[in-house]
């Protein structure tokens, strides 16, 4: 008995001996100096050559960081506490990117400090690095296909260069080449196609003979980003990277740390933050600009280095309590429902740094079942008053199952009564559904969101928020608009692409067309009394407007759509 004590004793210690000196060996001698050194931004790359490929062919859409997310990818050994591996694969996989001589350790600190096994797989491959927010794969929908978009990775890392391709084959999915030199920690996007970046990535990529006007040309053909917002590095470090110093919350939602009146760097803080403060959001007004206050001169602050995991938002922390806990509180206000985590990092090799911390070594990978809302023209602001406001939104299930059509939901509120429910109606458009809220009044706020669920049990609602945070409108001005039914009024075709017919009995004095929002958006006066009118809408944009007819008994009033 005391003979296999020792033995086993032996065998654990060489085991253990062999982890140390397996990681040492594993790690470059600027692995050790804890971060990416401004030297070797500049050293000559000798990556595997770049494989540039057409982009993709199908409408292509780059997933937010808070959309549904089927795993978080990391590196071992690792650059994050191990008490965040437990945390983040309680609600989802964890991908570690390990090497297969170090699996067993990896599986071993793992199990030793209660990760949720189950929740874990592992991709055996080299890196050279543990931020694999920078060099790992970028996920796209290509129509509604999953695929990966791989960049110029400009830095002496040639195994973490090959990662992309190695996730390609792991999903059996398609990988596209976009010859953009980029980082992942220097982008950030919305779902709906607005993306920001420092300048770094127009730098970079001239440098390497890609001309700017070719950056945001591919960054829209391959990542569907457009507008592209390429702003200055508040922060002035050599990293240049976006989430640094800023990160959107939501598709109307930036945060942005701010630093002292004091501090040198105040005024290219407050640049950037007065230009997303004046700069429309996908949803039609300026951005909701959340403020985290970094004490600056080096402290350790890095609180827009988080990580939104599903219903979870990991915050990493500083060194001083006082900042740690108002930054905190401002992602709590910033996102209703969500539970907001602070993470400590205090180890001496690899804590938390302002240029390095938990999103830079960590990398969501989006769920490629998920459901998906596009209602991207959110009522909001000041209407003037008519007998119906129209909701249209997208509704895609990425999975291919059947969308649960008694689900398709507009939930609304007028004047903080209790919520309400329309079911929403395809139109002719794919995807597209629309509902209308009714029952107001003059004066009345509307708060609604979109709900929708899928045969796969998934489900979502836009604001991302539903209830707690809603969209919002209020009704103004005369109740002058309305819908009303006769029977001795014909309007075709409806849906619309150029030409709209109207017929009726009664002689029409003036056509004018209005948009949902109540703005006569065209009118012309008819000098006969013809009994089938022509009106040309071949320039309005897709969408719901209703046509008043003046008529000597009074005006009539109805919707139609344009293709």
């Amino acid at each position: 008995m005391k003979k296999n004590s020792t033995l086993v004793l032996l065998l654990c210690l060489f085991l253990m001996a062999f982890k140390v000196q397996s990681q040492e060996n594993d790690l470059p001698e600027w692995r050790k100096m804890k971060y990416l050194s401004e030297e070797e931004m500049y050293m000559t790359v000798t990556n595997r050559g770049f494989e540039e490929t057409a982009p993709p062919s199908g409408e292509v859409r780059f997933p937010a960081e808070y959309e549904p997310m089927q795993a978080v990818m990391i590196v071992y050994p690792l650059g994050i506490p191990l008490e965040l591996v437990r945390e983040m694969a309680e609600d989802c996989k964890v991908i570690t990117v390990v090497s297969s001589n170090n699996q067993f350790f990896a599986e071993t600190d793992f199990i030793s400090t209660g990760v949720n096994m189950d929740n874990v797989e592992f991709l055996n491959a080299k890196t050279d690095s543990y931020w694999i927010r920078d060099f790992g794969p970028w996920y796209i929908f290509d129509g509604k296909n999953p695929a990966i978009v791989d960049n110029k990775y400009n830095r002496p890392r040639p195994n973490d260069d090959n990662l992309p391709g190695s996730f390609a084959k792991y999903w059996d999915i398609p990988m596209y080449g976009m010859n953009v030199v980029h980082t992942g920690g220097n982008m950030m996007q919305d779902g709906f196609g607005v993306g920001v970046s420092d300048d770094i990535v127009i730098t970079e990529s001239v440098a390497n003979g890609t001309t700017e006007d070719q950056v945001y040309e591919r960054m829209k053909a391959y990542l569907g980003i457009d507008p592209y917002h390429v702003t200055i590095d508040p922060q002035g470090d050599y990293i240049a990277h976006v989430d640094c110093w800023g990160k959107f919350l939501a598709p109307d939602k930036i945060v942005l740390a701010r630093v002292p009146k004091s501090n040198p760097r105040y005024e290219y803080y407050e640049e950037v933050a007065d230009y997303f403060t004046t700069t429309n959001c996908s949803w039609g007004y300026p951005y909701k600009i959340y403020r985290i206050d970094i004490p600056g001169n080096g402290i350790i602050s890095p609180y827009t280095n988080s990580l939104i995991l599903n219903k979870k938002v990991l915050v990493p922390m500083g060194a001083y309590s006082t900042f740690n806990e108002k930054a905190l509180a401002v992602y709590r206000e910033a996102m209703p429902g969500y539970e907001v985590i602070g993470i400590e990092n205090k180890n001496a090799f690899n804590g938390w740094l302002n240029t390095d911390a938990l999103h830079c070594r960590t990398r969501g990978v989006m769920d490629f079942d998920m459901l998906y809302i596009d209602h991207r023209d959110v009522l909001f602001g000041e209407y003037e008053w008519q007998d119906s406001m129209a909701v249209t939104s997208k509704v895609i299930a990425y999975s291919g199952a059947e969308l649960k059509q008694d689900s398709i939901l507009v939930y609304y509120s007028i004047d903080n009564d209790d919520y309400q429910s329309v079911k929403m109606q395809p139109t002719e458009n794919a995807d597209e559904y629309v509902a209308y809220i009714k029952g107001y009044k003059k004066g009345s706020k509307v708060n609604y969101y979109v709900f929708a669920a899928d045969e796969s049990g998934r489900n979502r609602q836009q604001p991302m928020f539903g209830k707690l945070e809603p969209h919002s409108f209020t009704i103004e001005g005369e109740e002058n608009i309305f819908e009303n039914d006769i029977a001795n009024v014909r309007m075709f075709p409806n849906p619309v692409n150029d030409i709209l017919f109207v017929e009726m009995n009664e002689i029409v004095e003036e056509i004018s067309v209005y948009s949902v929002a109540g703005v006569v958006v065209c009118q012309q006066t008819i000098d006969s009394g013809q009994q089938i009118l022509s009106m040309d809408v071949a320039s309005l944009k897709s969408g719901i407007y209703f046509i008043k007819l003046k008529t000597d008994e009074g005006d009539i009033v109805k919707h139609f759509i344009k293709k």
